[in-house]
C-alpha cells in the first residue's frame, strides 16, 4: 500500500504529482520511459510556447466542444497562471507578437530541471522504466526487477494520448479502461499534416516553407504558413486548420491574401506581350517559385481568363489524401470522455481513481494551449484527488 500514485510523468502528472505533495500525501510518479518529460521536452525543441496570453473566454474557445467541462479547470489555471508558475520556478516568460508565451531561454530543460528540483523538496519518489500492463490485485507494472504490484490510496493517471509513441503516449490505456467500462471516445489526431501525393516536379520543394498566405476551410480564412515534405503538408498553418480538413472540409489557399480578387483580376488584364503566364504571375503578381509552382501543382491547365485565373490563385484547391497517420500527430482528440468522470476528474468506473491531461477527451490548436490544457487539468486532478482520505 503506498499513499498517492502517478502514472505518467508529462506536464499533467507531474502537476498532479505537485498538488499531492503540496497537500501532505506521500506521492510516487511511475513512467515507463527511462527519463521523464520525454514528449514535454520534444515540444520545446523549436521553443517552448507555455500559454497564450489572451483574455480567458477568448482562450476558453480554443478547447473547442470541451470548452464546457473545461471551464472551471482552466480557468482555475489560466495563461496568467501558467506565467505565474513559470516565473515561481525561477524561469522569466516574454510574450510574443502574436500572444505566445515562452521562457526566456526559449527551451524545456531549463524549466523542467527547476520543477523536478521542486518535486524533489516535496518528496516526490520517481520510479522509471516502469510500465503499467494491468489491474490485477493492484496496479501491476513490468519493472526491471520483475513484476511489481501497487495498491495505492489515491491514484492520478496521465498516461498522454496516443501519439507520439517512442516518447511514450501510444494510447495502449484505452483498452485497460475500457476492461473497467470507463466511457471512452475513439482517438483521432490532431494538430496534424496531411498527405499529398506530389508529382515528380514537386520534389525541388521539399523542405520549402509557403510564406505570407491564407489557409481557408468553410469559408473562414486564418493567415499562416506551412511546409512541403516529401509526405505532404505540415505546419502551423496546416495545424490550425486541421480539424477542420479531418472532419471534411476542403481545403482551399489564397495566394494573395492582401490582394482582393477584383486587384488581382485587374493585373491580370493588363497586356503581357509575349511573356508567358508564368512569368506574368512572377513579374506581375510577384508570387516567389513556391507558389508558382503549387499553381501548377494543383490547378494545371491554368485558366487563360484572367477572371478565372484570379479566382484560382485567391482560392487554389489543394488535393490531399487525408490525414497523415495519427503517431505522427502532434496530438489526439479523443479518450476518457468527460461523462465517465466526476467534476474532480475522478472515474466514475474506478472509484479513488483521477485522469488529467491529453487521455481526456479534448483538443486544442497548437500555440500554447495544449501545454496550459495538460497543467491545467493535472492540478485539477491531483487536487481533487489530494482530498480524499
Amino acid at each position: 500500500m503506498i499513499d498517492a500514485l502517478v502514472i505518467g510523468a508529462g506536464p499533467a502528472g507531474l502537476m498532479a504529482a505537485q498538488e499531492l505533495a503540496l497537500a501532505g500525501r506521500q506521492v510516487v510518479v511511475i513512467d515507463a520511459k527511462p527519463s521523464v518529460g520525454r514528449k514535454f521536452l520534444m515540444a520545446g525543441k523549436s521553443g517552448l510556447n507555455l500559454t497564450k496570453d489572451e483574455p480567458f473566454e477568448v482562450l476558453l474557445q480554443r478547447y473547442g466542444a470541451a470548452k464546457g467541462p473545461l471551464r472551471d479547470i482552466v480557468q482555475a489555471f489560466d495563461a496568467v497562471a501558467v506565467q505565474d508558475w513559470a516565473r515561481d520556478l525561477g524561469q522569466e516568460v516574454f510574450t510574443g507578437s502574436s500572444g505566445q508565451v515562452f521562457p526566456r531561454t526559449m527551451k524545456t530543460s531549463p524549466l523542467l530541471r527547476a520543477w523536478l528540483v521542486r518535486l524533489a523538496e516535496l518528496g516526490v519518489e520517481f520510479r522509471t522504466r516502469w510500465r503499467w500492463t494491468g489491474w490485477g490485485d493492484g496496479f501491476e507494472f513490468d519493472t526491471p526487477d520483475g513484476v511489481q504490484v501497487l495498491t495505492p490510496k489515491v491514484c492520478v493517471l496521465a498516461l498522454g494520448g496516443a501519439s507520439w509513441a517512442r516518447l511514450g503516449s501510444d494510447g495502449a490505456w484505452a483498452a485497460m479502461l475500457a476492461d473497467k467500462g470507463v466511457e471512452l471516445a475513439p482517438f483521432k489526431p490532431a494538430n496534424m499534416g496531411f498527405s499529398v501525393d506530389w508529382t515528380p516536379f514537386m520534389a525541388k520543394y521539399f523542405g520549402t516553407p509557403v510564406k505570407g498566405i491564407s489557409l481557408i476551410t468553410h469559408k473562414k480564412p486564418v493567415r499562416g504558413e506551412f511546409v512541403i515534405s516529401k509526405r505532404g503538408i505540415e505546419g502551423s498553418g496546416i495545424y490550425a486548420v486541421s480539424k477542420m480538413m479531418r472532419d471534411g472540409a476542403a481545403l482551399t489557399i489564397d495566394l494573395m491574401p492582401d490582394w482582393s480578387v477584383e486587384r488581382v483580376q485587374e493585373r491580370l488584364s493588363k497586356p503581357r506581350g509575349k511573356m508567358t503566364v508564368m512569368n506574368q504571375l512572377r513579374k506581375g503578381l510577384k508570387l516567389d517559385a513556391v507558389k508558382l509552382a503549387l499553381l501548377q501543382e494543383f490547378a494545371r491547365p491554368l485558366p487563360a481568363e484572367p477572371d478565372a485565373l484570379a479566382r484560382v490563385i485567391k482560392a487554389l484547391p489543394v488535393k490531399h489524401s487525408g490525414p497523415r497517420p495519427m503517431d505522427e500527430a502532434i496530438s489526439t482528440a479523443g479518450g476518457v470522455a468527460f461523462a465517465g468522470l466526476t467534476e474532480g476528474l475522478e472515474l466514475k468506473a474506478t472509484p479513488s481513481v483521477f485522469c488529467a491531461g491529453e487521455m481526456l477527451d479534448w483538443e486544442a490548436p497548437t500555440g500554447g494551449y495544449l501545454i496550459t490544457g495538460c497543467l491545467a487539468t493535472g492540478r485539477w486532478a491531483g487536487r481533487a484527488a489530494a482530498r480524499l482520505s
